[in-house]
């Protein structure tokens, strides 16, 4: 087969796009022709094989020779030219957890690296801290470790360095430490041969694996019923040959039918991800394998030898049925759409004469599906992704950039707490929607059925138990009915009505996601086309593109088969990667690169070939002649101190240094600004080997044909109520015809609803480009912004509505920042959070980032707001941002957190304000990190910025920030200046996103009309608290009562009085002991997030996070109380590990759960070159219905961890063990989760500090339950002495010492014998 197209050669060729409930397939017929057909992917009493079964019904049918393909007999593969296959297998399987069972190999001290993951929970405000089961059963841990040599080599002379390459296990190199208080067995860092890695790194190999102990532990595996193994190590992305000696001694075994090693399935730096991948791959390969079986069983000898078998990867290219891996797979059916989509809706506009009149349009591709969305963009080019997360495995590699949002037909409805809610819960295939006549639930899918835009003389007779029946109409309205009657929100809206607001707002739900994957990286939305497939996709794509503004849809003929069709014309694919360790550009002091230095060219080059011939003739072995073989090459590469990588392919340009080019291109488009000085690094070589896929040919003009005659008429319901449209079918439309809307077109898989004002028009190809019409002329906005003064009633769906935009709004702010920023804490440990607020300061959406910085930022920008419009002040004028970190006198938290803030005007008067908050890694004090374990005074912990304009009259005010941060007085500055200006400018850059953003949403309906709903969405967060403490008074009574300490025995007390009436409450914390000498203290801003987080936690239902939590809440707090403190007293701890203790007091009261760690185990380490910051999960508290989860970050907090290999790669240190600390959470009915444990040991000195609390007090179980342990903080010295260090310390750690870090656990619930 020379290339990848075929076309009338006399064969059949399939598509076969696999889904969960349905499977389609495209077929090209021996003399070319084209169809394409749909049966159930699940239908056992007919068939055992959707696909099989597919394909044999078309060979029954179009066979040119007459022949019949029964039913039962294997299919004759004679006619058959190729079949490929897009497959949901793999997906489902790691939805519902039903793999291969497999074990997990992995490097000795990181047995629980994958379950603790980046510690964090996906949802701050359950209180459960729900998480997927891991995919393996059993761990086997291997005596193995390699380190990286750099750090440890940097100054040494080459006689020390061949002295430790000498050395033999006979001299001495284990670190052996045994007492009552701490066992460990380590090779010494340092010692073995240096060993040049892939990368070119040195690397030193400490320990080898035992064959013999590898043997035995495998066995083990084996004997327990394993069959599948997962080998990751760390470092084995450099230097793979421990990897690849245990694969060889588990292969000589022949016990496991699947064998993944991490360095062959993704090459890539980062352990934790590289893992969860490889895992993929052990534990969803087998089943491929599986299926595979069970399909070729269904055909005779000739699929195997004869015709052509490729699978569909996650990356949009095919790979042969042999070389198709688990990992690979997870993307698989969505692919094939994407591939769909871009190649036949990406297309120039023509004439009436037919020439291009202007370029293509970038276009998001839009699948709706029964259970979800998944949206996508193409601009020419795939755009991929590396890393992504899929029911909780993060899977490393090339994976197209698909944005899944849990709204689809099948999405249930509910009105809850004066909103009106979409999803995310599913009614499935099974029982289905109401109308599917199984006593299912209300869905999206009964909106349209009762909206008349899905209309069930339509649809086959295909429902109900027997399956004859058709769809319900009266059953759907019927549901609504009773919907309506038993909430209040429904008061005064018919049923029509009502299944329009949920229309709506799932319409909203699906457009956030779109507007995250266009505006966040700097794309115009209303530059590109809306491109909608699957079966529900049509019916929604033109509400939805009104609501973003795009003037253009699409839909193919194929829509609702669009995957498989998709899947016809895909390019063959092979990627080929190697990690690299290479300097690209080097930066000058111009703010450029020097053109005449190309440190990497000559290795580039080579590895760039070596990996193309790779991919050539992997390419050539499947059968493609070389001529057709594309190779794209390309670079992974980032900014020097920098974490995200950019995949840059390479360009034509003639510049000396084309990939820092484009580079530098593509940065700035996505991040608003470059980073002048410093160096660009390449992280991969990667290289795309391609055989291109079947293209389309632009069409052909179109004559006018005008409009034609209708197949029908019927009712459908639309914004200004009941209309009668007109009905067409798709097969009667002839190229030239253009429909008006409002109508409603049959496809013969798929119904399309025109919105009024839409015009359809049928192609050459017999596909339909909608104009879509925008109606803001008709809209709030024209008459708000006209200065007539209109009454604004709050209206459920509207609200909403606005609750989507408002929150998506601070979301992409969050992303910008994140993306912007340079710093570890902010870009990879994402420890900062953005936010809306009302002109007055009031918080309207707080994404939910951090939840320590819920509720405190409010008070910071209303300090700003006082400060500045003070008499004798200069005001706030457009152009202005402000900053601000002081946590006493202006709304701080602590001076790491320091606050961005910004004011929005119209018309030159303030109408919002937005605001970010971010942890600054260093700001001066007297540790590095500032965060100093035995401050005592504010002064001591860095930078105070009560109020100063970081940017005035639109010019960033750098002098003025850089004398602050730096001149400290008698206390060291800041010792990462250049990071602290970057990250200003990015929450500068995120600020300026939400204005952007708000200026839009101002537009699209009026200034009046958003303030209004600003205020709206308070008041409904108000209510839903108002609400709860209603509940909880009728069960448990008016009064609550709660009191714990702090490891110093400083009491935290609470006593609750709440109106049972009102909802009101006093939230009184008389008799909580006095302020401090040390940084416990905490601002009030510190409890106000604290009890925000709480009551949104405690509410148990997703509602706006806002000022209106607080609203109904009266707070009594002492002055120079812990919680209430003088001016210029230590806080730093206040915020960490004090605002813990706060919300443990906070459930303790509402008898809601047992206490978490209540820490967050602070640790800071550097030295005068660089500062490093981490906080450490813990254990969570068990609840009435849970256990608690063990190593994951509860409460105030939920930043990540950095990766081991990043860590070990960017700083000093080598990471010994990272694991649960079992046992340590406390015995109940419910147990609570288990604590961690930490071990560190520096590569040359460093001054490590430590903050931490529960190392005295026992975080408390609840009803009975038990409580946890506490807390350790160990250092081990050479000689082997353990010390505890105590809870707070801060001191040198010396080569061959190592810190141990053993954090609290989570307090049981219920008594164990219940």
């Amino acid at each position: 087969m020379a290339g990848a197209t075929v076309d009338g050669d006399g064969k059949f060729h399939f598509a076969i796009d696999r889904g969960g409930t349905f499977t389609d397939l495209h077929c090209t017929l021996p003399d070319g022709s084209e169809i394409v057909s749909k049966l159930l992917s699940v239908d056992p009493s007919n068939y055992e094989d959707a696909p099989t079964e597919g394909i044999r019904r078309i060979l029954n049918e179009y066979d040119p020779n007459g022949k019949k393909h029964p039913r039962g007999e294997a299919v004759d593969t004679s006619l058959i030219g190729s079949i490929r296959m897009g497959t949901t297998v793999a997906t489902n399987a790691l939805l519902e957890r039903e793999g291969e069972r497999m074990g997990l190999v992995i490097t000795k001290g990181f047995k629980d690296l994958l379950q603790i993951n980046n510690q964090t929970r996906s949802d701050i405000f359950d209180l459960t801290c729900k998480a997927p089961k891991v995919l393996y059963e059993e761990v086997v841990e291997v005596d193995e470790r390699v380190m990286l040599a750099e750090f440890f080599d940097e100054g040494k002379s080459q006689a020390t360095i061949d002295l430790l390459e000498t050395q033999s296990l006979e001299e001495d190199v284990q670190q052996n430490v045994s007492s009552r208080y701490y066992t460990s067995k380590w090779p010494k860092a340092g010692v073995g041969k240096r060993i040049r890695g892939i990368t070119g790194e040195k690397v030193i190999p400490l320990c080898s694996p035992d064959p013999d102990a590898i043997r035995n532990s495998l066995q083990s595996l084996a004997d327990k019923g394993i069959k599948s193994l997962a080998i990751v190590f760390l470092h084995s992305y450099v230097y793979p040959e421990h990897e690849i000696l245990v694969g060889d001694i588990a292969k000589s075994m022949n016990c496991f039918t699947e064998i993944s090693l991490s360095h062959e399935v993704m090459s890539m730096v980062k352990v934790v991800p590289r893992g969860f991948t490889v895992s993929a791959s052990a534990y969803l390969t087998p089943k491929i394998t599986e299926y595979l079986a069970g399909f070729t069983k269904g055909f005779d000898a000739g699929l195997m030898n004869n015709v052509r078998l490729d699978f569909m990867k996650s990356d949009g290219g095919l790979t042969p049925v042999n070389d198709f891996g688990g990992h690979q797979a997870i993307l698989s059916g969505p692919a094939g759409g994407v591939v769909g989509y871009a190649k036949t809706s990406y297309r120039p506009s023509l004439g009436k004469d037919g020439t291009e009149i202007t370029k293509p349009l970038p276009v998001i591709g839009f699948d709706m599906g029964g259970t979800s969305t998944d949206v996508s963009r193409y601009d020419g080019t795939l755009e991929l992704v590396f890393e992504t997360t899929t029911a909780g495995v993060s899977i490393q590699a090339p994976q197209l950039d698909i944005h899944t949002v849990a709204a689809g037909g099948g999405s249930r409805l509910f009105l809850q707490n004066g909103l009106f809610v979409v999803g995310p819960e599913s009614a499935k295939a099974h029982p289905g929607p109401i109308c599917y006549r199984k006593n299912g639930y209300l869905a999206v899918t009964d909106a349209n059925v009762v909206l008349g835009r899905v209309i069930p003389d339509h649809f086959p007779n295909i429902f109900g138990p027997n399956e004859d029946e058709p769809l319900d109409l009266a059953g759907a309205r019927e549901a609504f009915q009773k919907l309506k009657m038993e909430n209040a929100e429904a008061d005064g809206r018919s049923v029509e009505e009502l299944a329009y607001g949920f229309i709506q707002v799932a319409n909203e739900a699906m457009c956030r996601p779109i507007r995250n994957l266009t505006q966040m990286r700097g794309f115009d939305i209303t530059s590109h086309a809306l491109a909608c497939f699957g079966g529900a996709g049509p019916q929604h794509a033109c509400a939805m593109a009104r609501a973003l503004g795009i003037k253009k849809v699409f839909v193919h003929r194929y829509g609702g088969v669009l995957s498989a069709y998709g899947l016809s014309m895909a390019d063959a694919c092979v990627e080929e990667q190697e990690p690299a360790k290479e300097v690209y550009a080097v930066a000058n002091s111009g703010g450029g690169f020097d053109e005449n230095i190309d440190p990497s060219a000559s290795t580039r080059e080579e590895r760039l070939e070596y990996l193309a011939k790779k991919a050539r003739l992997s390419l050539m072995k499947q059968g493609y002649s070389e001529d057709y073989v594309v190779i794209e090459k390309y670079l992974n590469m980032r900014y020097q101190g920098t974490d995200n990588a950019i995949m840059i392919k390479e360009s034509s340009s003639a510049s000396a240094l084309p990939y820092a080019e484009k580079f530098v291109e593509q940065y700035h488009r996505e991040f608003g600004f470059e980073l002048e000085g410093r160096d660009i690094l390449i992280d991969d070589f990667r290289v795309r080997g391609l055989v291109v896929g079947k293209t389309l040919q632009t069409p052909a003009a179109t004559p006018q044909l005008g409009s034609p005659t209708p197949a029908g008429k019927t009712k459908a319901y639309f914004e200004n109520g009941w209309e009668e449209v007109s009905t067409y079918n798709m097969e009667d439309l002839k190229p030239g015809h253009t429909i008006l809307g409002p109508a409603i077109i049959f496809q013969s898989i798929s119904i399309i609803v025109l919105e009024i004002g839409c015009v359809a028009a049928v192609t050459s190809d017999g596909d339909l480009d909608i104009d879509v019409a925008q109606l803001h002329s008709n809209d709030a906005a024209s008459v708000a912004n006209d200065g007539r003064e209109t009454e604004i009633i709050e209206d459920p769906v509207q609200l909403s509505i606005f609750a989507h935009r408002f929150m998506g709004i601070a979301e992409q702010m969050g992303r910008t920042l994140a993306r912007t920023a340079i710093s570890v804490n902010i870009k990879e440990r994402l420890d900062f959070s953005c936010a809306l607020f009302t002109s007055d300061g009031g918080l309207v959406a707080n994404a939910p980032h951090i939840p320590v910085h819920l509720g405190a930022m409010q008070s910071a920008v209303r300090f700003q707001v006082e400060y500045w419009n003070a008499e004798g002040r200069e005001g706030i004028k457009e152009g202005d941002v402000f900053v601000s970190n002081h946590p006493q006198l202006a709304g701080g938290s602590h001076l790491p957190d320091i606050t961005v803030i910004t004011p929005i005007f119209h018309e030159g008067n303030i109408i919002f304000f937005v605001a970010s908050r971010g942890h600054h890694s260093d700001i001066g004090g007297v540790s590095p990190g500032s965060m100093p374990p035995h401050s005592v005074n504010l002064k001591e912990e860095g930078a105070s910025i009560v109020a100063f304009k970081l940017v005035k009259d639109g010019k960033f005010q750098e002098e003025g920030i850089t004398d602050i941060l730096v001149n400290q007085g008698d206390v060291p500055g800041t010792r990462n200046l250049k990071d602290n200006l970057s990250d200003l400018r990015a929450q500068v850059a995120a600020n300026n996103s939400g204005i952007r953003l708000l200026h839009e949403l101002v537009h699209e309906n009026g200034l009046k009309k958003v303030e209004a709903y600003m205020h709206f969405i308070q008041h409904n967060a108000e209510m839903a608290v108002r609400n709860m403490l209603k509940k909880f008074a009728s069960a448990h009574g008016t009064r609550a009562h709660s009191i714990d300490y702090m490891d110093d025995g400083t009491p935290i007390e609470l006593t609750i009085e709440i109106d049972p009436k009102t909802g009101s409450a006093c939230f009184d914390f008389e008799g909580t002991g006095p302020q401090i000498l040390g940084n416990l203290n905490a601002p009030p801003a510190v409890t106000y997030s604290a009890v925000i987080y709480s009551l949104r936690s405690l509410v148990g239902q997703d509602i706006p996070l806002n000022q209106g939590c607080l609203a109904p809440i009266e707070f009594k707090i002492p002055s120079y109380s812990l919680l209430n403190p003088s001016d210029d007293v230590g806080v730093v701890g206040g915020n960490v590990l004090t605002s813990q203790r706060v919300v443990d007091v906070v459930l303790k009261a509402f008898k809601a759960c047992a206490a978490s760690q209540g820490c967050m185990n602070n640790l800071t380490f550097g030295d005068d070159r660089f500062g490093y910051y981490e906080t450490i999960a813990g254990g969570a508290g068990a609840g009435p219905t849970w256990e608690g989860r063990s190593g994951v970050h509860t409460h105030c907090t939920n930043t990540r961890i950095t990766d081991p290999e990043i860590l070990e790669r960017r700083y000093p240190v080598l990471l010994r063990r990272f694991g649960l600390r079992k046992g340590s959470g406390g015995n109940g009915k419910h147990k609570g989760g288990d604590g961690v444990i930490r071990e560190i040991e520096p590569l040359r000195p460093l001054i490590m500090s430590i903050l931490s609390e529960r190392r005295t007090l026992q975080p408390y179980g609840l009803n009975g339950g038990e409580p946890a342990m506490t807390g350790k903080n160990l250092l081990v010295k050479k000689d082997g002495v353990v010390l505890n260090i105590g809870a707070k310390r801060s001191g040198s750690l010396n080569v061959g010492e190592r810190l141990v870090i053993e954090t609290p656990g989570g307090g049981g619930y219920g008594k164990a014998t219940d």
